[in-house]
């Protein structure tokens, strides 16, 4: 019986530390996919042509209230580090309307790239992403270091960029 308790926990916590290693998003090495984007202002974003420096990527929607709250570290971190060639992007979702988008991005001044996923393409070369904000952190490399569900930690993604940057 005692043998069994012991088993028993011992896949437990197998179990748990795999768990977290796979929904922490903190390790993914995976290559970022190639997608293709078009922004708000016609510009055409090809993925792996900004390898070099690290690219921010954020899934949202204008009735997200988390994406909401995330708009003010993401001018934060635009204005902090645009200047060393940090892309920051975020994704409307395909459900979300165009002309919604375009007007909160005005409205909110987004000095970031604003690009539109009308047939939901990049969502779904992103692992299919439904919940917004959705957030990758793609080393300049190309691999992805960082998806984060849920708002990020501006102060995380801070010393993640510092570091990205050093080791570029």
């Amino acid at each position: 019986m005692k043998k069994n308790k012991i088993y028993a926990f011992a896949l437990f916590a197998v179990f748990l530390t795999g768990g977290i290693w796979l929904f922490s998003g903190n390790n993914f090495a995976k290559q970022a996919p190639n997608i293709n984007l078009n922004t708000i202002n016609g510009e055409r974003i090809v993925l792996n042509q900004l390898q070099g420096k690290p690219v921010l990527l954020t899934f949202w929607a204008t009735d997200c209230p988390g994406c909401i709250k995330e708009i003010p570290h993401l001018k934060a971190l635009h204005r902090d580090y645009a200047a060393e060639g940090v892309h920051i992007i975020a994704v409307a979702m395909y459900y979300d309307r165009p002309d919604n988008v375009i007007a909160m991005s005005r409205e909110k001044q987004l000095p970031y790239k604003i690009a539109l996923d009308p047939l939901a393409e990049a969502s779904k070369a992103f692992g299919n992403v439904r919940l917004t904000p959705t957030t990758f952190l793609i080393a300049p490399n190309g691999h992805i270091v960082m998806q984060k569900i849920g708002e990020f930690d501006e102060q995380n993604m801070r010393e993640r960029l510092n570091h990205l940057l050093r080791a570029s």
